[in-house]
């Protein structure tokens, strides 16, 4: 049952970097025209001109409103075999594990929206599988540093809160893939 919840999860990621590949590959040409224009209409900027870039996380709210997690109704039942096998392999306990399968299988409606605005920024991503599990992404230096509670609005997650941080510091997640764990 572990190595079928670790299945889910990476075709789950695979899903979220195929959609980014598309999505860039079709604003490439878009970005290239605005990049061209810009540099024709503007004088080019000193290093000292440049300001880190913050995320404009209007863009991604949901407008969705938070339910309470201490009454949320799971898809994914408090004793069930996916919630024991994530509570055991991460040592936590089985509400942490129920909700935390929840938002990470949730998260790529969050990720997808905060890629939409870091393009060729965007340098990793990770989940913490802690009791208030929250989405890393990792940047180049160009985006702010900043954070948002992100309240998930697909029918899966309603209302859970996805807490994002990014983190410029050009790094590659620290968080192991499933398939570099081991034992």
């Amino acid at each position: 049952m572990a190595k079928r919840l670790i299945n889910m999860l990476i075709i789950s990621a695979a899903g979220v970097w195929m959609l980014s590949g598309c999505n860039n590959a079709d604003n490439a040409n878009s970005t290239a025209q605005q990049d061209s224009a810009q540099a024709e209409t503007q004088p080019a900027a000193s290093a000292t001109d440049s300001a880190p870039t913050a995320i404009d996380w209007t863009r991604i709210d949901s407008s969705e409103k938070a339910a309470n997690r201490d009454n949320y109704q799971y898809p994914f039942a408090l004793d069930s075999q996916n919630v024991r096998d994530y509570a055991g392999y991460f040592k936590v306990d089985n509400a942490t594990a129920q909700h935390n399968l929840t938002i990470s299988m949730a998260s790529n409606e969050a990720l997808s929206k905060v890629l939409d605005q870091l393009s060729t920024s965007y340098v990793s991503h990770g989940l913490t599988d802690t009791k208030d599990m929250t989405l890393i992404i990792h940047t180049t230096p160009d985006i702010a540093a900043s954070s948002y509670d992100y309240v998930l609005a697909g029918d899966f997650a309603k209302g859970l809160i996805l807490p994002i941080v990014i983190q410029p510091d050009g790094k590659e997640s620290d968080v192991k893939g499933h398939g570099e764990v081991q034992k």
